[in-house]
C-alpha cells in the first residue's frame, strides 16, 4: 500500500483529535516517506483539509446513513478516497477506492471495509451526476462550494463584496509556489537562481517585489545547498513588504516584539546589511532557538534573541529603539491558502485576540525613540484586529501618527496603513500600518 496515503491520514487525524496544525503533523508523518510520497501526502492532506465540507456534502449523498453520523476515522479515510475521485485526474478510481479499503483494513477496522468500499465506488459510478450545491443562499453556497465556514465567508462578503471575496476563498483551495528572499550577504541573485534550478525547481522572479523569487518543485527546501548555504529564506512578498514598510537602515537598533521563528528579524538585518542591533524577542522559550537557528544558517550576527512578554514593560527599553516591529498574534486568516485548517477556528476564540493586539502594540509604543517608527503587522485580513486596534492606539497617544510610505513594484501611496489581498496583490493576506513617534 502507499505510504504516501497513510501519511496524509495520520496527519488528518492528528489535526482532529490533537487539535494540531496541518504543516507540523505531516512533516512528522511524512519524516520516513521518499519525495515522491511525501508530495502524494501533502497533496491528499491539504486537498481534503482545504475542500472538506464540498467532500462531505457529496459523500452524504452516497451513503445509506448519514454521513456525519459515521465515526471520524471512517470519515477520514472516505475524505481521502473522495478527494482522488472528484480532484486527482491522474489516480485512477479503482486505485483510490481499493487503497482506502486497504487502509481501514491496515488500521484494525475490517468491520468498516465493505461500507468504504461500496460508498466510494458508488462515487466513482455517480461523479458525473453529483447533487448540485444548493444555491439558495449565496453566503450557504460559497461557504459550501469552497468550504470555508459561514461566518467567514459573510464577513468576507461585507469586506470585499460577493464576486471579488469569491476569488479570495478560490485562491485558498489552490497551491501556491514558495516565495523567498535572497540573502544579499551570502550570494547573487544569479548564483542564487542557478542554485535552485540545480537543485530541481522552477524559479521566477516575484512579479512585484525585488530580491524575492516564486519556486516550484525541487523537493525539501531544507535539503537544497543554497538553503544549507543560508543564500535564502522562506518569506512571502507581504511580510518582507513590512520590513521594508518599517524604513529600517544599517547601523539601526531595532525591536522584534513577537519574533518568533524570526522571518521580519532575518530581512530586517538583510536590509541593514547585518550592522547595527535586532532584539528578537518571543514570549515562548522554545521559539528562540529557531530565531538563534536561522541567523547562524543566514551568517547574521547583528541579532540577538531573548525571552520576553510583549505586554509586560521592560524599563531599560523605554524609548531606546529607532524602529520597533510588532507582527502580532493575530486570526491567522490571511493565510489560510498555506494553512487551510486554520478556517476551521472557532471565532469564539478569536474575539479576544483584539484585546491582547492592543496591549502590546500600547507597550511596544514606550520602546520608540522621538521620531521613531512603530510598525504593526498582522496576517490577517479583519480589521477588528488591524485598523481598528492602531486607530484606537493613536486616539490614546497623539504622539504618534500615521506616516505613508511606498513599496516597490506596487503603484501608488497610502494613509500609512496597508492591506494586502491575495487576489489583489498575489501575497497573503497581510496588514501594515506605519507609525512615526514625533
Amino acid at each position: 500500500m502507499g505510504m504516501g496515503r497513510e501519511a496524509a491520514l495520520t496527519a488528518l487525524t492528528a489535526c482532529r483529535r490533537l487539535d494540531a496544525w496541518s504543516d507540523g503533523s505531516l512533516k512528522a508523518a511524512c519524516r520516513e516517506l521518499d519525495r515522491r510520497e511525501a508530495a502524494l501526502a501533502a497533496r491528499l492532506t491539504y486537498g481534503v483539509l482545504q475542500n472538506r465540507a464540498l467532500l462531505d456534502h457529496y459523500l452524504d449523498a452516497c451513503c445509506t446513513q448519514r454521513f456525519e453520523s459515521l465515526e471520524p476515522f471512517i470519515r477520514d479515510v472516505l475524505r481521502l478516497g473522495a478527494y482522488q475521485i472528484l480532484f486527482m485526474d491522474r489516480v485512477p478510481d479503482s486505485a483510490a477506492v481499493d487503497e482506502s479499503v486497504e487502509l481501514v483494513k491496515r488500521k484494525k477496522h475490517q468491520r468498516a471495509s465493505g461500507m468504504v468500499n461500496a460508498v466510494l465506488r458508488r462515487l466513482s459510478r455517480e461523479k458525473d451526476a453529483l447533487p448540485e450545491i444548493p444555491a439558495g443562499d449565496r453566503v450557504q453556497y460559497l461557504s459550501l462550494r469552497y468550504s470555508h465556514p459561514e461566518w467567514l465567508v459573510r464577513r468576507l462578503v461585507e469586506l470585499l463584496g460577493e464576486e471579488e471575496a469569491e476569488e479570495y476563498l478560490r485562491l485558498d483551495n489552490e497551491a501556491v509556489p514558495t516565495t523567498i528572499q535572497r540573502n544579499p550577504l551570502r550570494c547573487t541573485a544569479a548564483e542564487l537562481e542557478e542554485s535552485l534550478r540545480d537543485a530541481g525547481a522552477e524559479v521566477k522572479p516575484h512579479p512585484w517585489m525585488p530580491e524575492c523569487w516564486l519556486l516550484t518543485g525541487g523537493g525539501s527546501l531544507e535539503a537544497m545547498p543554497a538553503f544549507q548555504q543560508g543564500w535564502f529564506q522562506v518569506q512571502d512578498a507581504a511580510a518582507r513588504a513590512a520590513v521594508l514598510a518599517s524604513g529600517v537602515e544599517p547601523g539601526a537598533r531595532v525591536l522584534d516584539v513577537c519574533a518568533a521563528p524570526g522571518g521580519k528579524s532575518f530581512a530586517a538585518a538583510m536590509v541593514m546589511e547585518d550592522r547595527g542591533e535586532i532584539a528578537a524577542c518571543d514570549i515562548h522559550r522554545h521559539k528562540l532557538a529557531l530565531i538563534e537557528k536561522g541567523a547562524e544558517r543566514l551568517g547574521l550576527t547583528c541579532i540577538h534573541a531573548g525571552l520576553a512578554d510583549g505586554r509586560q514593560c521592560r524599563e531599560e527599553w523605554l524609548e531606546a529603539f529607532d524602529a520597533v516591529l510588532c507582527d502580532v498574534p493575530c486570526s491567522g486568516l490571511g493565510i489560510i491558502r498555506k494553512k487551510p485548517d486554520i478556517r476551521y477556528k472557532d471565532p469564539a476564540q478569536l474575539a479576544g485576540l483584539p484585546r491582547v493586539q492592543r496591549a502590546i502594540l500600547e507597550n511596544a509604543g514606550r520602546y520608540v525613540k522621538p521620531g521613531g517608527i512603530l510598525l504593526y503587522a498582522t496576517c490577517t485580513v479583519l480589521p477588528e484586529e488591524n485598523g481598528a486596534v492602531t486607530a484606537d492606539f493613536l486616539s490614546n497617544r497623539p504622539e504618534f501618527h500615521l506616516e505613508p510610505f511606498r513599496l516597490p513594484g506596487l503603484e501608488g501611496e497610502n494613509d500609512g496603513s496597508l492591506t494586502l489581498w491575495p487576489q489583489r496583490h498575489g501575497t497573503d493576506g497581510f496588514y501594515i500600518c506605519r507609525m512615526r513617534r514625533s
